[in-house]
């Protein structure tokens, strides 16, 4: 009951330190903020507190897993018998997952099955709020593609955005994840973290990003899905989709061997100088955010290394570092840490934003790359909301 009531403090501490950094204190669209928040309760214990939640949960996440399996027999025609049976290698059995989900979101872009489903539901929520259709096409997509995708999906808009609705789709694509690398993370961390983090991230991002940053919707915006995808062929869409999730596979084993390496080498490092790790210090720097979040008092520095790894590497890094402990940590714990690491939102993400924009408007990207560090506190904040969220319900 204690940690129910300090998750409640905490969820409107991070409101409160919203509206207090925010840049337009009149214009916040209070009505927009009850209804997601209404919706994140809703969603939140439907999926976790009914029969049928539970039940759908388990549906999807063992559909996600038989799904997965196939993927798998591609990896074993390609590198089978480099691995000895019963050891585990990242790279191959979480990373190489990637090429194959992506190809999958790709073949789904292609015949247009997600982005007319992400189009209308963002435009129902669009009606619901009041808030920009751009702005909440934005946020849905953001729960399938990732940063660079998201923002490439509206790149006819981003010429006539104000620098208050910039920073909100910046924000969406930074607090959330891509669909392609979902599979990966659902090795890593229990499932239906994974799906609940997605969802609620979405709808995290906006809260937090028009409390931070409100825009008046008075525009007539039209969203076209012919801008999600470029392939001509179904058979150019799996090849593109193959392609870039096998670069994205590099790209995250590339950033893993320095993150790591770096981490060892600061950990050796803070050791020898103060005596403790920098992980430790992560740990007792982000505990009193852990127990705002209602993890219990006894685990709130692991749980704030754990987080702080994040912040400063990437989510990997940090799922790596959790992983091992998973079975040591309270149910409540593992909950909300899980959901907390189901983002983009870390210091590299700045650059890649700002690079996607740059490479669409480069008058857009000198904005972004000038809050960039605020993008990433609402992102994080937007993370640490849905981890409340879990926390209070899960």
């Amino acid at each position: 009951m204690v940690n129910i009531l300090i998750g409640i403090l905490g969820f409107f501490l991070v409101l409160g330190l919203a509206y207090l950094i925010s840049n337009d204190k009149k214009n916040i669209n209070y009505k927009a903020i009850a209804i997601m928040v209404v919706l994140q309760i809703i969603i939140t214990l439907f999926m976790f507190q009914t029969t049928i939640g539970l039940k759908l949960v388990e549906w999807i996440s063992n559909g996600v897993t038989t799904v997965l399996n196939f993927g798998y027999e591609g990896i074993d025609f390609v590198l089978g018998g480099l691995v000895q049976e019963g050891q585990t290698v990242f790279f191959m059995n979480v990373l190489m997952l990637i090429i194959f989900t992506s190809a999958l979101l790709s073949i789904l872009t292609y015949i247009r099955v997600l982005p007319l489903a992400i189009k209308y539901i963002g435009g129902f929520l669009a009606k619901i709020t009041g808030l920009s259709t751009v702005v909440t096409f934005n946020s849905i997509n953001s729960i399938f593609f990732g940063q660079s995708e998201a923002l490439l999906a509206i790149k006819s808009h981003l010429a006539r955005m104000s620098d208050n609705k910039l920073f909100i789709i910046s924000t969406s694509a930074m607090g959330s994840v891509s669909a392609s690398i979902m599979g990966s993370y659902m090795t890593m961390v229990p499932p239906q973290y994974v799906l609940i983090a997605m969802i609620l991230n979405s709808l995290s991002g906006l809260i937090i990003a028009t409390m931070m940053a409100p825009i008046k919707n008075n525009e007539k915006e039209e969203i076209d899905v012919k801008d999600v995808t470029g392939s001509k062929s179904l058979f150019e869409a799996i090849s593109n989709g193959a392609l870039d999730g096998g670069k994205v596979a590099l790209i995250v084993a590339a950033m893993l061997v320095a993150y790591i390496a770096l981490m060892a080498l600061l950990n050796a490092m803070f050791d020898g100088i103060f005596g403790m790790d920098l992980t430790t210090i992560l740990g007792y720097i982000f505990a009193p955010v852990a127990w705002l979040m209602g993890i219990p008092s006894n685990e709130i520095i692991t749980a704030g290394s754990i987080m702080g790894t994040k912040l400063a590497t990437n989510e990997f890094v940090a799922m790596l570092q959790f992983q091992p402990l998973i079975g040591e940590l309270s149910e409540k714990t593992v909950a909300i840490i899980s959901t907390f690491l189901i983002s983009f939102a870390n210091f590299s993400s700045i650059g890649i934003i700002s690079g996607s924009i740059q490479a669409i408007n480069g008058e857009k990207a000198a904005v972004v790359a000038k809050f960039g560090l605020k993008i990433l506190l609402a992102a994080t904040l937007a993370s640490t909301l849905t981890s409340i969220m879990v926390g209070l319900f899960s």
